[in-house]
């Protein structure tokens, strides 16, 4: 039973025992339900009434406080008296079945029935009035309905329909605010569970986890946004177990791509690097966005773990950057203008530039990220602070101290209200921390500081992160 059908007949339920409406919504149905909170004494009983069982049915003790039961099918008792199919109801009783339940195990007949007789007195010219059991029969037959196209299989119409939406989330994956883009994803992502619920002939159950997938992926990712990385790690799991049934070895490796991501931000770089090259395993020799994304965060991770300046550690991070380069041109165009299940060009220079920046080679780096600053649009605000702070980096590498601090000051200085998510916020304490280990006592320092306290993290409201 939908939770709204369930607050319908309790309401309908107060209604007609006189009783003014009851504060019940969603939300508290769904905390009696998981068992963080219990139910009045009075709640317990309508409750009782609306899914015709008793309250050890529903996990709690004890009769129900009007003393009679509640499991005769069509029957609703209440403190008043007891009312049966076979009378006449009240003008605002309304007899609404559970969801799967056969109403007097008659397949919908007496529902029918209602119906017929309503007819024939209209017909006679009777006057009839739209009351509680007429239009219980009539919600009751809509159910039906609803029950029989779910139980069917899904149309390949609805498929198309749900892949577009699933392509369409990831175009605006880079604009629109996170929270309001998880919501939409999630939906959309909860009607392909229920889809799945049944079973589905090979090629559309192999299309439905595709999409379970991607959108799981995608939950993900806003989640790193987000900065709850145990929830983004947990929705990357259940994306790769989805990937899995599909056997795409594309796929597979774009969501482990992905999933690396949460340990270079939040955890242990060496569990991004085994990620990256488990990534780049499952891609083979596939064309796809992962070939070019793993290599690029093996790079980060190596020069996140090793630090600047080995020349054994830049020569490897270069190497995973050359084979980043080659994948990408073996991409499709489609691939390379999708920045949420694809990889872009500026994604690229901009990771270039990154661990550019964490292996020392400021001016390279530098070169890259103003490059990378070049393909971004007014509407991009999080990468192209990132880069910004990644400049900042370069600065400091190469002795300049009042610029780096200038530069970062005046990129914190333009962030708007709630465009400080946390993983921004950690770059720029970095910055901080970095400028005390090499000028400590420096001037500007003190300034720069009491900026980063008075900008504390905040949930990103508009944009996202590749």
């Amino acid at each position: 039973m939908a939770l709204a059908d369930v607050i319908e007949q309790i309401r309908a339920l107060f209604e007609r025992d006189g009783k003014s409406a009851p504060g019940i919504g969603e939300t508290l149905l769904s905390a009696y339900e998981s068992g963080l909170k219990r139910p009045g004494p009075e709640y317990l009983h309508y409750l009782c009434s609306a899914y015709r069982v008793e309250p050890a049915s529903l996990g709690y003790d004890g009769p129900c406080i009007c003393g009679h039961g509640h499991k005769m099918p069509g029957v609703v008792r209440g403190d008043l008296q007891e009312v049966r199919p076979d009378t006449s109801p009240g003008p605002r009783e309304l007899l609404i079945h559970p969801i799967g339940a056969d109403p007097s195990a008659d397949g919908g007949e007496e529902d029918e029935n209602v119906l017929r007789r309503t007819l024939l007195q209209l017909l006679a010219g009777g006057a009839v009035a739209l009351d509680g059991q007429v239009l219980g029969s009539v919600e009751n037959i809509r159910r039906r309905m609803d029950d029989t196209l779910v139980a069917a299989t899904v149309s390949p119409a609805m498929l198309d329909q749900w892949e577009e939406a699933t392509i369409g989330f990831g175009r605006q994956y880079m604009s629109t605010p996170p929270l309001r883009l998880l919501c939409d994803v999630l939906l959309e992502f909860s009607a392909v569970r229920k889809a799945m619920e049944r079973r589905q002939p090979v090629d559309l159950q192999e299309r439905l986890c595709r999409m379970a997938a991607q959108l799981a992926g995608l939950s993900g990712m806003i989640m790193v946004n987000l900065g709850d990385h145990r929830l983004a790690r947990s929705f990357f799991r259940t994306g790769r177990t989805a990937a899995d049934e599909t056997g795409d070895r594309a796929l597979r490796a774009w969501v482990t791509a992905r999933e690396a991501l949460v340990p270079l931000y939040y955890g242990d770089p060496r569990e991004a690097l085994n990620l990256a090259k488990k990534s780049r395993d499952l891609a083979g020799q596939t064309p796809c966005a992962a070939q070019a994304m793993a290599p690029v965060v093996e790079a980060r991770a190596l020069a996140m773990l090793s630090g600047a300046g080995r020349k054994e550690v830049v020569d490897q991070a270069k190497r995973a950057l050359s084979r980043a380069r080659a994948a990408f041109s073996q991409m499709t165009a489609s691939e390379q203008d999708d920045a949420a299940f694809g990889y872009t060009e500026r994604q690229l220079y901009f990771h270039q530039g990154d661990a550019l920046v964490k292996l020392g080679q400021a001016m390279e780096a530098d070169l890259i990220l103003e490059q990378a600053l070049t393909k971004y649009g007014p509407g991009d605000w999080l990468d192209p602070t990132l880069i910004k702070f990644d400049r900042a980096r370069c600065r400091l590498l190469e002795g300049d101290v009042d610029e780096a601090l200038e530069i970062a000051r005046r990129t914190l200085a333009s962030l708007g209200e709630g465009c400080r998510p946390d993983i921004l916020m950690q770059r720029a304490h970095e910055i901080a921390r970095e400028v005390e280990a090499k000028a400590p006592g420096h001037a500007g320092l003190k300034v720069y500081l009491d900026a980063l306290r008075s900008s504390p993290a905040e949930d990103p409201l508009v944009g996202g992160g590749s």
